[in-house]
């Protein structure tokens, strides 16, 4: 009976990590989306850091919506998405976190 315990919670756990493991996925590939649209506003190494804010802040349907466009180039709609993510307030306080003008008007 405990030998069924322990698999049942060695299973949760591979669950778990595959979630996680997909979830990251997701977001360092959001990221190369994310990246191309941000850099149209702002410099190098700012660009990087506003990215990961976006997309650290991504909800998972955002992040659905930004993956579609991998290896093309962002249209309206996908940069819409990334401008309503960079408009939050959790997006725009870590943006101030990271010493970063806040986006509101950057990328408008």
């Amino acid at each position: 009976m405990r030998g069924l315990g322990l698999l049942a919670a060695a299973l949760a756990l591979t669950a778990c990590d595959l979630s996680e493991t997909a979830d990251k996925a997701m977001r360092r590939t959001a990221e190369t989306v994310v990246q191309p649209v941000v850099d149209d506003y702002l410099p190098g190494d700012q660009a990087e850091v506003a990215t990961r804010c976006i997309v650290e802040n991504a909800t998972s349907e955002d992040l659905r919506l930004l993956v579609r466009d991998v290896a093309v180039e962002a249209g309206t709609s996908t940069v819409n998405n990334v401008l309503d993510i960079a408009m939050r307030p959790e997006t725009q306080s870590c943006l101030i976190r990271e010493g970063l003008p806040t986006l509101l008007g950057g990328l408008q």
